[in-house]
């Protein structure tokens, strides 16, 4: 039986594994680690924890994901989200371990009006998206066997995310602004769980850098306009802009990408974002 290391196992993406292995049973063994299991800064330890437990597998669903925190923060967001996964894609090299990373479309500047292929060229704006494009270009040229998967406005029924503050806001308001001139693909971390393991599935042998999400683009407030409808919410909402919303860490203004590549290579099919979001708040409402 293959084995599968999870890294991040209680973070959002980690939850929807731990929800999907119960399916895999009588084909992988999963281990899930924390930051408190396994600090991936920490090269000896990840080493040992490779040697004892030999995965085929290795998973890296660990970020610090703090967007604004990170412009103050820097050394902790490469901490993790480079020299952490300089660790990993080390110890995979030596294991022979195929590698799966999530990275972000933070890498990209935004300023296009056309969806980003993996080949484009990349512009971080802050801290966060700089950490990361880092941990994608030290995965790649550390171990061989990497398929890094860039993603976009991850939610799911598990931890914080946009959707479980916009109902828990609109359980307290009567009206509530959001921006409307941002504009991505919301991502069920179900949805991206299940394309990461039909990759597995498959043996890869095609590594590199794959994009997936939800599809089509939209904007953060017509992403919340869903949300409302969905749950059934009589909230106002007020479409405002970003300049109106300033934040410490400047945001992609269009970060949409192509999904071409993970469908042609790996027969991934992404959901559209709104059955997707349709099917979370369902979860949610018997939660």
């Amino acid at each position: 039986m293959k084995k599968i290391l999870v890294i991040g196992g209680n973070g959002q993406l980690g939850n929807c594994f731990r929800k999907l292995a119960p399916e895999f049973e009588n084909r992988f063994e999963f281990n899930f680690t924390d930051s408190e299991t396994l600090d991936i800064t920490e090269a000896e330890k990840v080493s040992d924890f490779f040697y004892d437990f030999q995965p085929h597998f290795c998973i890296n669903a660990s970020a610090y994901t703090a967007v604004d925190l990170a412009e103050t923060e820097s050394e902790k967001a490469f901490a993790v989200n480079a020299d952490g996964v300089a660790n990993l894609a080390s110890a995979c090299d030596e294991h022979k371990t195929v590698l799966i990373h999530i990275s972000t479309d933070y890498v990209f500047d935004g300023d296009t009006n056309i969806s980003y292929s993996e080949d484009n060229f990349t512009n971080p704006q802050g801290v966060y998206g700089a950490s990361k494009l880092k941990g994608e270009e030290l995965a790649l040229s550390l171990n061989p066997k990497t398929v890094v998967i860039r993603t976009s406005w991850l939610y799911s029924e598990f931890n914080r995310n946009f959707v479980k503050t916009m109902l828990n806001l609109f359980s307290s308001k009567d009206e509530l602004g959001v921006v409307s001139d941002q504009f991505g693909q919301p991502t069920n971390a179900n949805d991206l769980a299940e394309a990461v393991m039909k990759i597995i599935e498959t043996e890869p042998k095609t590594y590199g850098i794959f994009h997936f999400s939800n599809y089509p683009e939209t904007s953060w407030f017509g992403f919340a306009e869903k949300i409302a409808q969905f749950s059934e919410s009589k909230i106002k909402l007020n479409a405002i802009a970003t300049a109106r919303f300033p934040t410490p860490a400047k945001r992609p203004k269009r970060s949409t990408m192509s999904l071409d590549k993970i469908e042609e290579t790996y027969g991934i099919e992404p959901k559209h974002w709104e059955n997707s979001l349709e099917e979370c708040i369902e979860i949610l409402k018997k939660q």
